[in-house]
C-alpha cells in the first residue's frame, strides 16, 4: 500500500509500504477514505532532523473496516468508522474519566509499529475502545464534517470545555487557524454570548464570523491585548483559548485573562518555560486545556454533526490525493490553505 512517511524537515515522500495485517485479536483494518493534515503535522515538517528510513505520519481519519479481529465484538467489515488522533481502550479508569488521551493501553498513529493515518490502510489497535461507527455512507457529504471530530472540532470543543465556556459568555480564541476556527464553532455551539478571534487573514477570520465570532482582532502582542480589552470593556475575558501553541500566543492570553478566569491551552506548545507563577496566582487564574481526548467528545459532538447544526468541515478549503500530499504540506506551510482534506 502507499502511506506518507517524514523524512526530515521539509521533506514529505508518499511510498510503497507492506500491507498491514491483524497483528492482535482486538485489531481491525480500516481502508481510509478521507484523511486529513493538521496544524501539529507542521511542527515536524517545519523542523524534525533527517529521520533514516522515514516515519509514518498522520493522526486524523475515517474508513471503512475490511477485516475485523476476533476478539472485535462492536464493529464488522463495511462499517463507516471514524477514529480519534489517539487510539485507546475506552475502558481503562482514565478512559472511564473522560481522559481518553492518557489511556492506559493508548498510544499514537504512526508510532511503535502502528500505521499513520496518512496512507490507504491502517491497523487499528483496540478497535472496539477507539472507534466510532458511523451512520452513513462512505461517501457522504458530511464527510469533511465527520472528518473534524478525529482532531480538530474535538480540540476546539476541548478548548471550550476546560475554559469552563457557558451559555452568555464572553469568550476570547487566540488564533485564526483551523483549531481556533473550529474554538469559534465549539464556544458558540456552547452559547458564548461574544466571541472575539485574534487572528490576521481576513479568509479565515470572515469564516470565523460565520462560525460565531463576533469581533475580530488582526493586531498582535500589546496592541492586540489592548484591543481586545477595549472590545469587552476594558476587562478581557473570563474564558482565553489559545490555539496556537508559541510563547507569543500564551503571553497574549495571560494579558486578556480576568482574575478568577480561565486560559485552555490547546495548540501544541512549541516553548518549554513560560510565566505561570505570581501572574496566575495573585489573580486565581487557571491554566487548563492540553491533549484533547477526542474519542469521549466524538459521541456528544456526532447529532449536531450529522443534523447540519454544525458545519466543521468547512476549515477544509482544498482537497488532494494521497499522491500529491507534500503540495498539501508545502500549501499550509505556507498559509495557501487552511486545511487540506486528502482523498486516497
Amino acid at each position: 500500500m502507499r502511506a506518507t512517511l517524514l523524512y526530515g524537515k521539509g521533506d514529505i515522500r508518499v511510498e510503497e509500504v507492506p500491507d498491514p495485517t491483524i497483528q492482535q485479536p482486538t485489531d481491525v483494518l480500516v481502508r481510509v477514505t478521507r484523511s486529513c493534515v493538521c496544524g501539529s503535522d507542521l511542527w515536524p515538517y517545519q523542523s524534525a532532523p533527517e529521520i533514516d528510513g522515514g516515519r509514518r505520519i498522520g493522526h486524523e481519519f475515517i474508513g471503512v473496516v475490511e477485516e475485523a479481529g476476533g476478539d472485535v465484538s462492536t464493529l464488522a467489515k463495511g462499517d463507516v468508522v471514524v477514529a480519534p488522533f489517539l487510539w485507546c481502550d475506552n475502558t481503562c479508569d482514565y478512559c472511564q474519566a473522560g481522559l481518553n488521551s492518557s489511556c492506559r493501553n493508548g498510544g499514537g498513529w504512526g508510532f511503535n509499529g502502528v500505521d499513520g493515518g496518512q496512507g490507504e490502510y491502517v491497523r487499528v489497535p483496540q478497535a472496539d475502545g477507539t472507534l466510532v461507527k458511523l451512520p452513513v455512507g462512505e461517501d457522504d457529504e458530511l464527510m469533511p464534517s465527520l472528518l473534524t471530530l478525529s482532531d480538530v472540532f474535538s480540540t476546539g470543543h476541548h478548548a471550550a470545555r476546560t475554559a469552563r465556556v457557558e451559555k452568555g459568555s464572553t469568550v476570547i480564541v487566540i488564533g485564526d487557524g483551523a483549531v481556533g476556527l473550529s474554538a469559534v464553532l465549539a464556544a458558540k455551539r456552547l452559547g458564548a454570548e461574544q466571541i472575539v478571534l485574534l487572528g490576521r487573514h481576513q479568509v479565515r477570520t470572515d469564516l470565523g464570523r460565520e462560525f460565531g465570532a463576533t469581533d475580530v482582532v488582526p493586531e498582535r502582542g500589546e496592541e492586540a491585548v489592548a484591543r481586545a480589552k477595549e472590545l469587552t470593556n476594558g476587562d478581557g475575558a473570563f474564558h482565553v483559548l489559545e490555539c496556537v501553541g508559541t510563547l507569543g500566543a500564551y503571553e497574549t492570553a495571560l494579558g486578556l485573562v480576568r482574575p478568577g478566569g480561565a486560559i485552555s491551552r490547546v495548540g501544541v506548545p512549541q516553548y518549554t518555560d513560560g510565566p505561570v507563577g505570581r501572574v496566575l496566582f495573585g489573580r486565581n487564574v487557571t491554566l487548563t486545556g492540553g491533549v484533547a481526548p477526542a474519542r469521549a467528545y466524538i459521541e456528544e459532538l456526532l447529532p449536531d454533526v450529522l443534523s447540519g447544526a454544525v458545519q466543521p468541515g468547512r476549515v477544509f478549503d482544498r482537497t488532494l490525493p494521497l499522491a500529491e500530499i507534500p503540495d498539501a504540506y508545502r500549501a499550509m506551510n505556507d498559509r495557501q490553505a487552511l486545511k487540506v482534506l486528502i482523498k486516497p
